[in-house]
C-alpha cells in the first residue's frame, strides 16, 4: 500500500520533518495552544512587514448573555469606500489559534482586493463547546453588517470565508446566516474546510501522519467542541454542517483542499451536495497537497497556483471580475 509520505514531493518532506511530533497532541490542549504560538511567533519573525493596511480591534455585542467578541478590521489605507469586505474564521481544529495568526493573511488580502477584512475571535472549546464559536462567529458578521456604513463596506457585498475549523465555521455561519435571514452573505471561501464530525470518509481514516492534522486530532477537535464524542447522534448542523439535510438557498460557494488531506472526501462530498441543491460551486482538489500545505510550503509551484486560484474566486465573488 502506498504511504502518506510516499506521496509527499521532497520539499513538503523536508517541512514537514522540522516539525515536532508532539505539536498536535491534543491530550494537553494548553500546551499545544502554547506550541502552536511559538510555531507562529517564529514564522512571523522572518516574515516581512505589510504596510498600507489600518487595524483597529473592536468589542461587539454578543449573543444575549454572552461575552463581547473581539473582531479585528483590516483597511487599506486611503481606500474610498464603501467596498466589499471578506469576513474571516482562522482555523485551529476548534480547539487552537486565534487572530494574530492570520493578521499578515488578512493584511495580505485587504490591500490586494482593495476591501474591508474583518476577522473575529471567536470562544474555543473545550472551555467553549457548541453553541459558543458558531454564535461568536455570527455575532461578529451581524455587527459588521449592521456597521457597514461606518466602516466603509458595502452591505450588499459581505462575503465570508476560514480555512479548516475556520471553514467549517463558515459554512455553518452561512447555513446561519440563511436561516434567521438577517445578514446577506454573497459568496463563502471554503479552505479546507471541517465539516462533518463522523469522521467515516476513506480519507479520514487514511490520514494519521502525527505532523499534520489527522485522525486522531480531528477526532479530539469535535469532541472537544461538541462537548460529547464525535459521531454521536443528534448534533446541529450549526456544529457539523455536512449534517445539514437542506443545502438550498446558500451563498455561492469555493472550495479548495488537497488530495491528501483528511478533509478532502468530505470536502466533495459537501460541493456536490450543494451543486445538487442549486447552489453555484468552484471545487479544487490538488495534487500532493496535504492539510495546511499552501502555508507551509508557500514557495512550490502547487501552493502558488493554489494561492493564484483563490484569489481569483476571491476577486471575481466582491468586484466581479477575476
Amino acid at each position: 500500500m502506498v504511504t502518506f509520505e510516499d506521496r509527499l514531493d521532497e520539499e513538503s518532506k523536508a517541512v514537514l520533518e522540522m516539525i515536532p511530533e508532539s505539536l498536535l497532541d491534543l491530550s494537553d490542549i494548553p500546551a499545544a495552544r502554547a506550541a502552536i504560538e511559538g510555531l507562529m511567533a517564529a514564522m512571523f519573525a522572518s516574515a516581512p512587514e505589510i504596510p498600507g493596511v489600518e487595524t483597529e480591534d473592536h468589542w461587539v455585542p454578543g449573543a444575549p448573555g454572552d461575552p463581547d467578541v473581539m473582531v479585528r478590521v483590516y483597511t487599506p489605507s486611503g481606500i474610498e469606500g464603501p467596498v466589499p469586505a471578506l469576513y474571516w474564521i482562522h482555523g485551529g481544529g476548534m480547539v487552537l489559534g486565534d487572530v494574530p495568526m492570520d493578521d499578515l493573511n488578512c493584511k495580505g488580502v485587504a490591500l490586494e482586493m482593495g476591501c474591508v477584512v474583518a476577522s473575529v475571535e471567536y470562544r474555543l472549546a473545550p472551555e467553549h463547546p457548541h453553541p459558543a464559536p458558531i454564535e461568536d462567529c455570527y455575532a461578529g458578521l451581524k455587527w459588521l453588517a449592521e456597521n457597514a456604513d461606518s466602516l466603509g463596506v458595502d452591505s450588499s457585498r459581505i462575503a465570508i470565508g476560514g480555512a479548516s475549523a475556520g471553514g467549517g465555521l463558515a459554512a455553518a455561519l452561512a447555513l446561519l446566516a440563511r436561516d434567521r435571514a438577517e445578514v446577506q452573505v454573497i459568496f463563502q471561501q471554503l479552505v479546507y474546510p471541517m465539516l462533518d464530525d463522523r469522521n467515516i470518509t476513506p480519507a479520514s481514516h487514511y490520514v494519521q501522519h502525527p505532523k499534520v492534522w489527522n485522525r486522531k486530532a480531528n477526532i479530539a477537535g469535535w469532541s472537544a467542541l461538541l462537548g460529547k464524542p464525535a459521531g454521536s447522534d443528534g448534533v446541529s448542523p450549526y456544529a457539523s454542517p455536512a449534517r445539514a439535510e437542506d443545502l438550498s438557498g446558500l451563498p455561492p460557494a469555493f472550495i479548495i483542499v488537497g488530495e491528501l488531506d483528511l478533509f478532502v472526501d468530505e470536502d466533495i462530498e459537501y460541493a456536490q451536495r450543494l451543486i445538487q441543491a442549486g447552489v453555484p460551486v468552484e471545487l479544487h482538489v490538488f495534487p500532493g497537497a496535504f492539510h495546511g500545505s499552501d502555508l507551509m510550503v508557500p514557495t512550490c509551484e502547487n501552493s502558488q497556483r493554489w494561492a493564484t486560484i483563490r484569489t481569483a474566486a476571491l476577486r471575481q465573488a466582491l468586484h466581479g471580475s477575476a
